[in-house]
């Protein structure tokens, strides 16, 4: 996008706006300056995704009311121009002393304390922090209006609520560079003070956390290795001469390639392999190369062969159980890369730079594709639960019949009713999971807060374990009622794609239908909502005996009679109370 033109945007964003039919995304910005061409650049960013956003402004330097006016928005996003708290501030601050200095400051603390405290329930708000640069980036020494910045940021860091984030300017304008990020003649004619090339790399910068929110995070950087984790081509250079160590000049690159790989792996992402190689000699790389860094033990799933890499990266994500458009495949091929390219759009692909020192760098501006507004315990146990499910199948092999199967894993749900503890990872799962999900309703972490608060409605979900390992936290259900009718409804049900299969689904939905039962809901309504992915579960609700009311290409609405409603208890699923 930021070699796109802006009429070109603004042609190309009409466009997908016509074109989509997914419900719309509501963003809404405020700020004390003139910030309105974003509108179409961000619309045009998250639309191209798949993300119906719709972007309006508040009123001008109305920030405290328009974080109370916009807090059910799906995002909201705050410019606070330092330079504009008081008109004429950058060069006025250095005049005032030190008593009108502070009231300043305590001000505009006063001010953040009831934007957060608006912003303290909603999905998603976006602040920027404060930043003097645009009249100090040439000052040899740190001045006053330096200072209130770094003040505030202080501020802004201690007293942040969990659903809202940060956003650096600083980092963005260093992208752009500071003549590029700003135009003072529209900002002293009409406090316009950024740029559209500036607005281009902003919406880059925030598109994360959106895409995050809307469950659209990446989940696995999948590699070639020639050329793209060493150096070198191992079936002709072999073992002793392919390079990584970080002591020489090019091996250094691929040593800095694969830590920053070390460090996503950290943080629950799946790393996989898809080469062209004898897979013997690439284990033999992976076991006992002297600077390779990945090993085994990182390594989620390896398909080195001799196979074409459509058909690797297409069994790579069904034994993964994710969608091909949650793959990062990296490659120094142009003709793999424009063949991924072609035949699997949906995957992400990046090719390592002809300039090899600019490959640490490219692979550093595309890290915002995994980044996730939680990080939980699950995240880091993330590899094993993987390679612990490989071991279930490989088990599962030794059964003629699926009951047998199931009975012989000693499974035991844990289920959690309002628990707050788990909030992350309840948000989590509803911006992840795509296949067993009937609604596909995305909550952000305050979201999740505001449901268990509410006595209205209440939120259960689950954790597994079996002999073969703990599958952590991996189900979520809300349900909303209503005790004027005596109805409830389910507004989510979702299990994560690592524990489908074992009929965790029915034992799950058993509890909490009688939960609700036993409040004294007579009636409860269910609906299946249609999207690319969850096809699988479009009759769930009928095996269950739900009665099919009315339904339409996207949607099938149903009900169950809870007085009549018997739970079906599976027998070797041990159910029990957590906390």
């Amino acid at each position: 996008m930021i070699e796109l033109k802006y009429s070109k945007i603004l042609q190309e964003n009409k466009k997908l706006g016509n074109n989509l039919t997914s419900s719309s995304y509501a963003v809404r910005v405020s700020s004390n300056i003139i910030v309105h061409q974003i509108k179409e650049i961000l619309e045009y960013l998250l639309r191209a995704e798949g993300i119906n956003a719709n972007v309006a402004f508040g009123d001008y330097d109305n920030i405290v009311q328009d974080s109370q006016r916009y807090k059910d928005a799906n995002t909201v996003i705050i410019f606070w121009e330092l330079c504009n708290i008081i008109d004429g501030l950058q060069y006025k601050i250095e005049l005032l002393n030190d008593d009108e200095r502070d009231k300043i400051l305590e001000k505009i603390k006063t001010e953040i304390n009831l934007v957060l405290k608006n912003l303290e329930k909603a999905s998603l708000g976006l602040i920027n922090k404060f930043t003097s640069l645009a009249f100090s980036y040439s000052s040899m020494r740190k001045n006053c209006l330096d200072e209130l910045a770094s003040q505030l940021n202080n501020y802004l860091e201690e007293n942040i609520p969990s659903s809202v984030k940060l956003v650096d300017l600083e980092k963005v304008i260093a992208n752009v560079g500071v003549s590029n990020s700003l135009d003072l003649r529209y900002y002293y004619s009409s406090k316009a003070l950024y740029t559209i090339d500036f607005f281009k790399f902003y919406a880059e910068y925030v598109k994360p956390f959106i895409m995050s929110a809307n469950g659209k995070a990446k989940k696995a950087l999948i590699f070639d290795c020639d050329n793209t984790l060493w150096k070198g081509i191992l079936g002709e250079d072999g073992f002793d001469n392919i390079e990584m160590s970080a002591s020489t000049k090019d091996g250094a690159i691929f040593a800095e390639i694969q830590s920053m790989t070390l460090s996503l792996n950290g943080q629950g992402i799946l790393i996989g392999l898809c080469s062209k190689n004898n897979p013997g000699d690439v284990d033999e790389v992976l076991a006992s190369h002297p600077d390779m860094q990945l090993r085994n033990e990182h390594i989620t799933i390896n398909k080195s062969n001799w196979s074409n890499k459509v058909t690797n990266l297409k069994k790579i994500a069904k034994e993964l159980n994710i969608g091909l458009d949650s793959l990062v495949f990296v490659d120094d091929s142009s003709f793999e890369v424009n063949l991924i390219k072609e035949h699997l759009p949906e995957v992400t692909v990046l090719q390592v730079p002809k300039r090899l020192y600019k490959y640490p760098n490219m692979l550093r501006e595309n890290l915002g594709h995994f980044y996730n507004l939680s990080f939980t315990s699950e995240d880091r146990k993330k590899i094993e639960m993987y390679k612990q499910q490989v071991k279930r199948e490989t088990v599962k092999k030794e059964f003629t019949d699926i009951e047998d199967y199931l009975s012989s894993l000693d499974l035991k749900m844990t289920i959690f009713e309002n628990e707050k503890s788990i909030i992350p990872r309840m948000s989590q799962m509803s911006q992840k999971t795509n296949q067993f999900n009937l609604t596909t309703k995305r909550y952000t972490e305050s979201d999740i807060r505001k449901f268990i608060d509410n006595p209205n409605s209440d939120v259960y979900a689950f954790s597994l374990a079996d002999k073969l390992g703990d599958s952590g936290v991996t189900g979520l259900s809300i349900v909303t009622t209503n005790g004027s009718t005596g109805t409830a409804e389910i507004d989510t049900l979702l299990v994560s794609c690592r524990v489908i299969g074992r009929k965790i689904e029915y034992a799950f939905l058993d509890y909490v239908l009688r939960k609700t039962k036993e409040i004294g809901i007579d009636e409860i309504k269910a609906k299946y909502i249609t999207t690319r992915k969850n096809e699988q579960v479009k009759e769930f609700y009928d095996k269950y005996s739900f009665e099919l009311i009315n339904e339409s290409d996207t949607l099938r609405n149903y009900t169950l009679d809870l007085s009549q409603y018997d739970a079906n208890r599976i027998d070797y699923i041990e159910v029990v109370n957590g906390k």
